[in-house]
């Protein structure tokens, strides 16, 4: 496509989100826009101390990793494409955001810009041909990746052995477990081919984990995992908000996320 917009052509700020940013967007947003970036790859290969996990016992969160580093690292298909969200924060609050973002991705991010591409929206007739085209794919968007570097930074690891950490692990913002299930229903929520095996595959290990008495849940006296239940009931109630149109909590909650994790 030959038409493009520039992040900063009229002062604006493009971010993309691929992690909690899908649900938890950032404050002051105009526009929120499902799309995708290349030349990444997304993984569960970021240390949490302090969120969902403790410097003790860190939780995993996920992470991109820029493609070329990732072959590297890991002889393991990946997709080219990483799917998530896309933000337009106008002018006048672009300082205060970056100012937000420097707080809440501080713990072993570093900042890139690259090409975000909007999805196509949903077309209601069967011809895909009908619907409306995307919008034009925005030039210099900015986005928080893990580079080696970073303490926090972990590279690969078995999945199951990432599993049983998440499902074992737990800090101040909550279970490390919720963080995949909702990222899970996030992911799930964009839409068609929005689906991360990566994630989803982590998802199914950790849920059998949990039902089997060995994650961090904890059980009933009748033997029923009531963690994953709840844990599962929250998923499906985050996708059926993020497919009815809402793109956040409530703005109390948004404020709540200043100090969390990505």
């Amino acid at each position: 496509m030959s038409e493009t917009a520039t992040s900063n052509s009229n002062g604006d700020l493009w971010l993309f989100g691929y992690g909690s940013l899908i649900w938890k967007p950032p404050p002051h947003y105009d526009l929120r826009i499902p799309g995708s970036i290349t030349g990444y790859v997304r993984r569960f290969w970021q240390a949490s101390e302090d969120h969902r996990g403790t410097p003790s016992s860190p939780g995993r969160v996920v992470t991109l990793i820029e493609r070329a580093v990732f072959d590297a690292l890991a002889a393991e298909p990946a997709p080219d494409r990483v799917h998530g969200a896309g933000y337009r924060i106008p002018a006048p609050h672009v300082d205060a955001v970056r100012a937000y973002l420097d707080l809440r991705e501080i713990n072993g991010y570093s900042m890139r810009h690259t090409t975000f591409w909007p999805s196509p929206s949903p077309s209601p007739s069967p011809s895909p041909s009908s619907g409306p085209p995307p919008p034009p794919p925005v030039e210099g968007c900015l986005v928080y990746i893990g580079l080696p570097s970073n303490p926090q930074f972990l590279g690969r690891q078995s999945p199951q052995a990432v599993a049983e950490v998440i499902a074992g692990s737990a800090g101040p913002s909550g279970a490390n477990a919720e963080y995949l299930f909702m990222l899970e229903a996030a992911l799930m929520g964009l839409g068609e081919g929005s689906v991360d095996e990566h994630v989803r595959d982590l998802a199914e290990r950790v849920r059998s984990l949990m039902k089997g008495g060995n994650g961090k849940g904890g059980r009933g006296g009748d033997g029923k995992d009531e963690d994953s239940e709840l844990t599962t009931q929250a998923v499906e109630n985050e996708v059926e908000r993020i497919r009815s149109g809402e793109s956040g909590r409530a703005g109390e909650e948004t404020e709540k996320v200043s100090q969390r994790e990505r």
